[in-house]
């Protein structure tokens, strides 16, 4: 949510060497190196059992249109919900606007006790925690409305509270035994226990499965003894309890082998052996706590698992999963604020004669931001309520949302500030601040980069598997008729150009135009991921260039269909904004559908794989020579 470690684990499929397609139903844990400009793929995919899914992007790269939880735009708080959540956020919006001051928070790197003490009275640590723990009891849209007031007034403050409960104890809320929950809720909720998560290791980033920390069962079975460290920790000096991950000793019931697995753990500083270095010095977020964490002879009692032995990497991706639309909600927030202050100026300053607003070089860069603002609100409330509704597969969507967030925020910030121009550019506009707190965003939670390559290889993954049913309905066509008519009617139609999807029944008719392009960029991109399964087989989990561009394709899809869906909500429900609204989402549609079209279209381009190769051997030589690898224009040396 507002706050996560600094891992940048994804989870992955994996693919077997026995065959040229993906196959079997096993999951893998993708890992990387930490170093991107070096990242060196540890596993591959493994096709999931055929099944059926309600999620928008896994359907898309079967080609697949299935609206169920993109249209009608999902509408889930009752009337008294949305009563319960004004009558919060009141107070909260006045704490931030007359109390807290972000400013100084920077300056001094240190949010004051009477801060957050206030922060602590007003339940801001609780707000998911339910009611009869001691929590607000909130739903995920409600957290986020939180989220997006966090994210417009100081980010870090909002890594304080996210570490604490977005990740710090969300782990117990959905793993936690009834006596765990009994236990630790309401301390966290509301006893000014802080929280927080400890998986980052110095050797192990984006590869969590190379963590070293260590934790071995006591001879009598009751205790394990953890010996460890951990790094940038967010609330790591001042948490009493840590969701803390080492690794384990497990003996496979079938082999007698023993091997590793990681298993998490609620850890205690009470526990005796927890302590913890020096606030880090950071480049931005420079109010939130981050620190090493060590584990030395730490005991902690076997009813301390928080799931089960060896299940650790499935709680840490869990609550990653479960978390991570937060951002988006908190960062929509943020551009709210840089948009407000970049219209501020615009609106006054006036050269040559006229008020810069005026100017359509100003205009196109505040068009811009709001199209980019309005997508990621849009996306982050869609998955959210889904969530709400019981939605179970929302990672790639939660996945794409906290890329487009991250990245459009960076954008809009740094356009604010090319708008303010030197007054920009100072401390007293805030804008630097800020850009200096969005920086971070695009790298914990899962850096961006892995996030992307988690996303096409986990959509590939669903597609190989629906190859896979189509194989084995091939060897009984008789019985499975329906099945090979639909594909074969899809396929012909798309081999054809004769377009199957139609948003008709769900768009607005000022956005049939717009939508028949994203209905196209659909089919493209099921065509194109059929069509690199069959050119590069279980070797596309090499191909990183192809799967960045992939995933950018798949970004573009999503921001495309979620704002034509809320749009179109907008003008049904005669909001005064719908005009508005709607021209936003022609923009967008108008721009994405452009550029998915050509992402898509770079993969199999002759002259485009020539290029990522070319700077794939530019790449290598840099790095065998240590750094840039020309003779000086002047001294030829």
């Amino acid at each position: 949510m507002l706050s996560r470690s600094n891992l940048a684990t994804a989870r992955l499929p994996r693919l077997t060497k026995s065959s040229s397609f993906p196959k079997g139903d096993d999951i893998r844990y993708f890992t990387a190196q930490r170093n991107t400009n070096a990242m060196e793929l540890k596993s591959g995919i493994k096709a999931l059992p055929s099944k059926k899914s309600a999620s928008f992007m896994l359907n898309l790269f079967r080609g697949k249109f299935v609206s169920e939880e993109v249209f009608p735009y999902p509408d889930v708080l009752a009337d008294e919900q949305k009563e319960l959540i004004t009558s919060l956020v009141t107070p909260f919006e006045k704490f931030f606007s007359e109390v807290n001051n972000a400013a100084r928070n920077d300056e001094t790197s240190l949010i004051d006790k009477e801060i957050m003490d206030q922060l602590w009275d007003l339940g801001a640590f609780g707000i998911q925690v339910p009611e009869e723990y001691g929590g607000l009891g909130l739903s995920n849209t409600q957290y986020g409305i939180f989220c997006e007031i966090l994210g417009g007034s100081d980010l870090g403050i909002g890594i304080t509270l996210g570490a604490h409960q977005s990740i710090g104890f969300k782990g117990i809320l959905l793993f936690g035994t009834q006596k765990q929950k009994q236990k630790y809720l309401p301390m966290l909720a509301t006893g000014k226990v802080y929280a927080a998560f400890a998986l980052t290791e110095p050797s192990s980033g984006s590869d969590a499965a190379s963590i070293k920390t260590r934790a071995v069962k006591s001879d009598d079975g009751n205790y394990f003894i953890l010996n460890g460290s951990k790094i940038w920790i967010s609330n790591g000096g001042i948490a009493e309890v840590m969701t803390v991950f080492a690794q384990t000793e497990h003996i496979d019931s079938k082999t007698g082998e023993k091997k590793d697995k990681v298993t998490a753990f609620i850890v205690e500083r009470s526990f005796g052996g927890v302590t913890s270095g020096p606030p880090e010095k950071k480049m931005g977020i420079k109010a939130s706590n981050t620190t090493e964490v060590y584990f030395e002879n730490v005991s902690i009692p076997v009813e301390n698992v928080l799931g089960e032995e060896g299940e650790g990497f499935k709680v840490a991706m869990m609550i990653l999963n479960n978390g991570r639309f937060g951002m988006g909600a908190t960062l929509s927030g943020t551009m709210k604020v840089c948009i407000q202050k970049a219209v501020d100026h615009s609106n006054s300053r006036v050269q040559f004669g006229k008020k810069i607003r005026e100017y359509g070089a100003i205009q196109e860069k505040i068009s811009q931001m709001n199209i980019l603002q309005y997508a990621t609100e849009t996306m982050a409330y869609a998955i959210s309520q889904n969530m709400d509704k019981g939605s179970k597969e929302y990672h790639l969507e939660a996945a794409i949302s906290k890329i487009f967030a991250s990245e459009s925020a960076w954008y809009v910030c740094d356009e604010a500030i090319q708008i303010l121009g030197g007054m920009g550019y100072m401390k007293g506009a805030g804008l630097e601040r800020i850009l200096r707190d969005l920086r971070i965003f695009r790298i914990f939670e899962g850096t961006n980069d892995i996030l992307r390559l988690f996303v096409a290889l986990t959509g590939i993954q669903y597609a190989a598997s629906n190859l896979k049913e189509l194989r084995s309905a091939l060897k009984n066509p008789i019985t499975n008729i329906k099945l090979l008519s639909g594909e074969i009617s899809s396929r012909i139609s798309r081999s054809i150009g004769l377009g199957q999807i139609d948003f008709t029944p769900y768009v607005a008719v000022e956005l049939q135009r717009y939508s028949k392009g994203t209905a196209a960029c659909i089919e493209m991109f099921g065509k194109t991921v059929e069509g690199l399964l069959l050119k590069y087989g279980k070797s596309i989990v090499n191909e990183q260039f192809i799967l960045n561009r992939l995933a950018n394709a798949a970004i573009d899809v999503y921001a495309m269909t979620v704002t034509l869906s809320r749009s179109t909500r907008a003008l049904n429900l005669r909001l005064p904004t719908a005009q508005h609204e709607i021209n936003l989402t022609k923009a967008l549609c108008i721009q994405a559908s452009k550029r998915c079209t050509y992402n898509l279209s770079r993969l199999s381009n002759p002259s485009d794989l020539e290029l990522f190769n070319t700077m794939s051997a530019i790449s290598k030589v840099v790095n065998d020579k240590g750094g840039v690898h020309t003779s000086h224009v002047i001294t030829n040396t």
